[in-house]
């Protein structure tokens, strides 16, 4: 009984002599079938007494069997049974241990500690940066396209002192280091270089529930957050929004709510891409190409880029923005700043050439409206014959020295806008491809220019600043003509990076066609009065403003305006021109005014982009308050010139010279007031102006209220003067269509 099979693998499995010893049934079955006990004999055969004898011992039997039926079940469980039991269960433990022993060697021992603060995990390729705090701060997967697992350290002739050096067998090589910038910032650089065509090299950083980021430039989406745009992988360089991922000012700087920064270095390929969907992430590509990186700066490509890590954003970004705005400055330079940032800035545009009478006309009007400062005037193109002559069409300005004195006796200051094209139909065209100043057709002749076109050219070459002789040949012509009409400055109209022919090749490599707008501002920045820029990826020096994109006559044009003027003040520029008010392009009305019909944008929108526009560092017009012939917008007019002359032109002069200190901007996005405050952060809809002013401009058609956040502190209520306390959100508040929400700082110790 004590060697029961459990199973008929046992049986199976069990020795003959054992197997089939005296299995119960089989017992049963024999004692009942005992001969000896059950045959009769003689007479007894018939007998009832034996009979009931026979069957009394037989219930006897079976009694006695149940009751000791127990007792075998006991001796069941032997310590056969019991071992078994063991033997599974360890086997299960050293199952368990192995398996929790591979994943710890996985996630602890391959996750070696660096620089104290960097977690890495060889061979998952994950990378974790911690602050003083212990608080995850960065999440990376680097080098997400080398498929390939094993790491090791790099052989001595590759190793750089005070460096990590790790190597994936003829893939790729990532160099790690740190550097501590400051007591409050410190930096690690990671380095990888291509070691064969085995893909590009990739690292992506995740965007945790969490935490915001910003930087890069004005994207597709024009989200002020970068994780609520989504573009696939794209070169870094400036474009159209419109057309491309990313609009015509770029920085390659990133930023994140927890205190950590990217910023790449400038030769590299640099490709981004924001994807995801539930979990999104920034990726960085370093790739060669056949426009934006087709000259290759190293053998193969480099993804080489610094994350620096500080207590929060603001002391971060403090820490890491270039500061030093005002080296050089004059004061006439500081007098023009602050006459942009106190006068409005005039384009005359529409149909029709423009000739002398149009700017007569113009200004007039400016004049006649009696409330507003009479500031820049910025003529655009064609004030030349062909764009390129870089000489004044006589034939519709035959009068133009008189009229700019005239102008100049009124108040104004006149601004002449510039190209580096030259038309194929300007006289000057042939003579920069008999001298060879023109970029040139890659893979032909290098006496052949490459065409491009741009704006209303539609066919034009292109002047390359490599060139020893492009500059100075148009130096001259530029002097000339400002010595002759005695105008004050010149506006630079480059274009982007697109806008560079496709098989451009100059007289000495670009890194980028990007690299071309900087060669060509910095060469005329140093020698000619440079008002301002229209593209750049390196800010122009003080007093050069930027202009921010053309942006759509509607009101998702009027919303794209704060996320770009909060990213381009981010990337460190500072000082710059917005958009016209009422839009540049796009769907207008066509309104009668005087007797004449015009095309303008709908009354509501105007009036809402004046009041925001009014707040901006500087107030920019093409189409003047009075062309509507409406009071209403006349009286809006009228008390957003008397906010601004009282309220905000003071503040921005205040804080553009400390732009000039600290390289940190007027407009501001309000986690600048408390980086701490997960509030600030989330807010995309409004700014400050430094830490004295919020602004909370109503972005919607036909909208009177909107929610209104206030950082910590007392806030004085621009539309009925009452205080608010801060910290918290202002739901349903009221605006009216002549009005704005704004807020001013009030001292610390105002008591409500």
């Amino acid at each position: 009984m004590d060697d029961i099979p459990e199973s008929n693998n046992d049986l199976a499995n069990t020795p003959p002599e054992i197997g089939f010893r005296i299995p119960l049934r089989n017992a049963r079955r024999k004692s009942v079938t005992n001969p000896r006990m059950l045959r009769p004999t003689g007479d007894e055969e018939s007998s009832p007494a034996n009979s009931i004898t026979s069957n009394n011992s037989l219930a006897s039997l079976l009694r006695e069997k149940m009751q000791m039926f127990p007792t075998t079940l006991k001796k069941k469980k032997s310590p056969d049974y019991k071992i078994r039991i063991f033997v599974g269960f360890l086997f299960i433990t050293i199952i368990f241990l192995v398996s929790f022993a591979y994943a710890l060697y996985h996630q602890k021992v391959l996750q070696r500690a660096y620089f104290e603060r960097i977690k890495f995990n060889h061979v998952k390729r994950v990378m974790k940066i911690f602050n003083d705090d212990g608080i995850e701060i960065i999440n990376a997967k680097l080098g997400t396209t080398l498929n390939f697992d094993a790491v090791h350290p790099c052989l001595p002739k590759d190793q750089i002192d005070k460096s990590i050096c790790l190597e994936w067998m003829q893939r790729a090589r990532l160099y790690l280091n740190s550097q501590e910038l400051n007591s409050e910032v410190k930096c690690y650089n990671l380095r990888w270089i291509a070691l064969g065509d085995n893909g590009d090299l990739t690292d992506c950083f995740q965007f945790s529930s969490n935490e915001h980021w910003y930087g890069g430039g004005q994207n597709a989406e024009s989200a002020w957050q970068l994780e609520k745009g989504n573009h696939h992988f794209s070169p870094f360089i400036t474009g159209t929004v419109d057309k491309h991922e990313w609009g015509n000012v770029l920085k390659r700087y990133f930023i994140n709510s927890k205190g950590a920064a990217i910023l790449i270095d400038n030769i590299t390929p640099l490709h981004t891409a924001i994807t995801g969907d539930a979990s999104k992430q920034l990726c960085l590509k370093a790739r060669y190409d056949h426009f934006a990186y087709v000259n290759h700066v190293t053998h193969t490509p480099q993804l080489n880029y610094s994350i620096c890590v500080s207590s929060n954003t603001l002391t971060l970004h403090s820490n890491l923005i270039e500061n030093t705005l005002w080296d050089g400055l004059k004061q006439e330079d500081l007098n023009v700043i602050n006459s942009l940032l106190t006068e409005p800035l005039w384009e005359i545009t529409g149909p029709g050439l423009l000739t002398e009478d149009t700017i007569i006309n113009y200004t007039e009007e400016v004049i006649l409206l009696g409330f507003l400062k009479q500031g820049h005037v910025l003529i655009n193109e064609f004030w030349q014959k062909q764009v390129g002559d870089f000489t004044v069409d006589m034939e519709r300005f035959s009068k133009l020295e008189e009229v700019i004195n005239i102008m100049h006796r009124r108040g104004f200051r006149i601004v002449f806008s510039i190209q580096p094209y030259i038309s194929t139909e300007s006289f000057n065209f042939a003579e920069a491809v008999k001298k060879r100043l023109l970029i040139s057709e890659r893979f032909s002749d290098r006496r052949i220019p490459a065409l491009t076109r741009y704006k209303s050219l539609q066919s034009a070459g292109v002047l390359d600043p490599t060139n020893n002789k492009t500059m100075p040949w148009l130096l001259e012509k530029l002097k000339d003509v400002a010595g002759k009409f005695k105008f004050d400055a010149f506006y630079l109209d480059v274009g982007v990076a697109y806008d560079i022919p496709h098989y451009y090749q100059c007289d000495k490599p670009l890194i980028n066609p990007d690299h071309y707008k900087t060669l060509l501002t910095d060469s005329l920045q140093h020698n000619i009065n440079l008002f301002g820029v229209n593209s750049a990826v390196v800010r122009p020096k003080a007093p050069i403003f930027v202009s921010l994109p053309q942006f759509e006559s509607s009101w998702d044009g009027l919303r794209r305006v704060i996320p770009t003027i909060l990213s381009y003040g981010l990337l460190g520029y500072p000082f710059l021109i917005p958009g016209a008010v009422g839009g540049d392009f796009g769907t207008m009305s066509i309104m009668d005014v005087n007797a004449t019909k015009e095309l303008l944008p709908d009354k509501e929108l105007y009036m809402r982009w004046l009041q925001l526009a009014t707040f901006l560092p500087v107030i920019r017009f093409t189409r003047l308050p009075s062309t509507y012939g409406d009071p209403n917008v006349l009286d809006m007019a009228k008390i957003s010139t008397s906010l601004r002359q009282m309220k905000v032109s003071p503040l921005l002069k205040k804080y553009a010279r400390i732009a000039l200190d600290t390289g940190l901007p007027m407009v501001r996005p309000l986690w600048m007031m408390d980086p701490n405050d997960t509030s600030c952060h989330s807010v995309v809809d409004e700014f400050s102006i430094g830490d004295d002013l919020i602004v909370a401009p109503v972005l919607y058609s036909g909208s009177k209220q909107r929610e209104v956040y206030l950082p910590a502190g007392v806030w004085k209520d621009g539309i009925d003067g009452s205080f608010r306390k801060g910290s918290r959100w202002i739901h349903n508040y009221k605006v009216e269509e002549d009005q704005i929400a704004y807020f001013e700082k009030m001292p610390d110790n105002t008591r409500l």
